[in-house]
C-alpha cells in the first residue's frame, strides 16, 4: 500500500510506500445467504509490543479475484451511469485506462449537515448521492477554481477512459478520490472539508492505489492496483463497495500509529521494573497513560465504524457486498485489526500490573508507617509505666 503522512498544510506531499499488517473482529452477517470467503489470516507472532510494525504480512503481489460484473437492479444515478458508460464507449471505444485513487484519513469526524449544505451551495452541478456513513459526489462539472487534469482552466470533462471523477466523504473523517490529480485533490481538501472537519489530524495519513479499466484482464486486485471492466467502470456503488473498504484500511492505519506511539512511550517500563525492581513513574501518569490506552482502544473498538461491515451492505447487492469482501481480504484489515488489538491488550495488561505493583507497594509502605506507629505508642506507653513505679 502506498501511503505516508501528509502534512495538515499545505496538502501537496506525494504519498510514499509503506505496509501495514494487523483484525477486524467478525463481521455481522446480513439477512441475505452470503457465500463466505476464505481469509489468508493463519499468523503468528512471536511479539506485539515491536517499535516496528510487522513486515510481509499482506502480500502486495498478491492476487484476489474480484466477482465478475452481473445485471444489477436500478440504483440512485444509475441511468446517468449508463448514459456515461456510452459516451466513454463512443469517445475510446474498447480502451482502456488508469487513474489515481487517494484515500485520505483528515479527521477523528466530518460534519455531514455541513458537507451537504456546502455542495448544495459552491457545487450544485456536483450529482450527490447520501448513504449510511458517507456522503457521495459525482463530478461531473467542477467549479472553475480547481485545476483541470491538463493544468489549465476549467473543469473535468463529463467522460474520460476511467469514466468521470468521484468523492466519497465518509462521516468518521475519510475522503476517497477517484479519478482526481492531486492538486485538484488538495484545493477539495481546503475549500470544503476542512470546513467540515471535526477534531482534525495534525498530520493527514495518505493511501494511494490506482484504478484500472481493461477490457482483457478479468476483475482483480494486485499490487495495489484495483481493474474492473468497462461495464463496472461509472457505477458509482462499485466505486463505493472498494472505497468503504480503502477508507476503513486508512481509519486503521491511524489507530496503528497511535499504538505505536504508545508503545514507544511505555515499553521502557517492564526493564526498569526488572532492573530496579519499581518505576519511578508517578501515579498520576501512570493513571493518564492506562487512560490514553483504554480511549484509543475503545474508540476502534466501541466508538468507530471501522470495525463493523458499513450498513450499507445490509440492503446491497450481494455483489457490492462480495466486492467488499475482496476488497478487505487483500488489504487484510482482519488481521491488521487483530493484532491491533493484541497490541492494546498487551499495553493493558502491562498498565494494569504496573498499577498493581504501585498499589502492593503504596499499600506495604502503609502497612510499614504502622507498624513504626505502633513501636512509637509501645515504647511512649512503655515509658509512662516506668514513670508510675517511679523508675524513669
Amino acid at each position: 500500500m502506498n501511503r505516508s503522512d501528509v502534512p495538515y498544510s499545505p496538502l501537496d506531499a506525494a504519498p510514499s510506500t509503506s505496509d501495514r499488517d494487523y483484525k477486524l473482529k467478525q463481521r455481522p452477517t446480513t439477512a441475505r445467504d452470503v457465500v463466505p470467503l476464505k481469509r489468508s489470516n493463519s499468523l503468528s507472532y512471536k511479539t506485539v509490543l515491536g517499535s516496528e510494525l510487522p513486515q510481509g504480512i499482506r502480500q502486495r503481489d498478491k492476487f484476489v479475484p474480484l466477482p465478475l460484473d452481473s445485471s444489477r437492479g436500478a440504483s440512485p444515478g444509475r441511468v446517468e451511469e449508463e448514459a456515461a458508460l456510452n459516451e466513454i464507449a463512443a469517445v475510446a471505444p474498447g480502451a482502456s485506462g488508469r487513474a489515481r485513487i487517494t484515500v485520505y484519513c483528515v479527521a477523528e469526524s466530518l460534519d455531514r449537515r455541513k458537507l451537504v449544505d456546502l455542495l448544495r451551495i459552491k457545487h450544485p452541478a456536483w450529482q450527490t448521492h447520501q448513504y449510511d456513513d458517507v456522503v457521495h459526489a459525482r463530478l461531473e462539472e467542477v467549479a472553475p477554481a480547481l485545476p483541470s487534469t491538463s493544468g489549465g482552466a476549467g473543469a473535468f470533462t463529463a467522460a474520460t477512459a476511467v469514466g468521470p471523477p468521484d468523492v466519497f466523504f465518509f462521516d468518521y473523517g475519510v475522503v476517497a478520490f477517484w479519478g482526481l490529480q492531486q492538486q485538484q485533490e488538495a484545493e477539495i481538501l481546503r475549500s470544503l472539508v476542512r470546513a467540515v472537519e471535526s477534531r482534525p489530524l495534525e498530520r493527514y495519513d495518505v493511501d494511494a492505489f490506482t484504478f484500472n479499466i481493461s477490457v482483457s484482464e478479468p476483475p482483480h486486485i494486485q499490487n495495489d492496483t484495483i481493474t474492473i471492466n468497462r461495464r463496472q467502470a461509472t457505477d458509482h456503488q462499485v466505486r463505493l463497495a472498494m472505497s468503504h473498504a480503502l477508507a476503513q484500511s486508512t481509519k486503521l492505519s491511524v489507530y496503528e500509529e497511535r499504538v505505536v506511539a504508545l508503545v514507544e512511550e511505555s515499553r521502557h517500563l517492564p526493564q526498569v521494573l526488572a532492573q530496579h525492581g519499581r518505576v519511578s513513574m508517578s501515579t498520576k501518569k501512570l493513571a493518564q497513560l492506562i487512560g490514553k490506552v483504554f480511549l484509543q482502544s475503545s474508540d476502534l473498538n466501541l466508538l468507530s465504524t471501522v470495525m463493523d461491515t458499513p450498513e450499507f451492505f445490509w440492503s446491497a447487492p450481494d455483489q457490492l457486498q462480495a466486492l467488499y469482501e475482496r476488497a478487505c481480504e487483500y488489504l487484510e484489515l482482519d488481521t491488521r485489526a487483530e493484532v491491533l488489538n493484541a497490541r492494546f491488550q498487551v499495553l493493558q495488561e502491562m498498565l494494569d500490573m504496573l498499577r498493581d505493583h504501585k498499589n502492593n507497594s503504596h499499600a506495604a509502605r502503609l502497612e510499614w508507617i504502622i507498624i513504626w506507629l505502633l513501636m512509637v505508642d509501645v515504647i511512649l506507653m512503655l515509658f509512662q509505666l516506668l514513670s508510675l513505679f517511679g523508675l524513669v
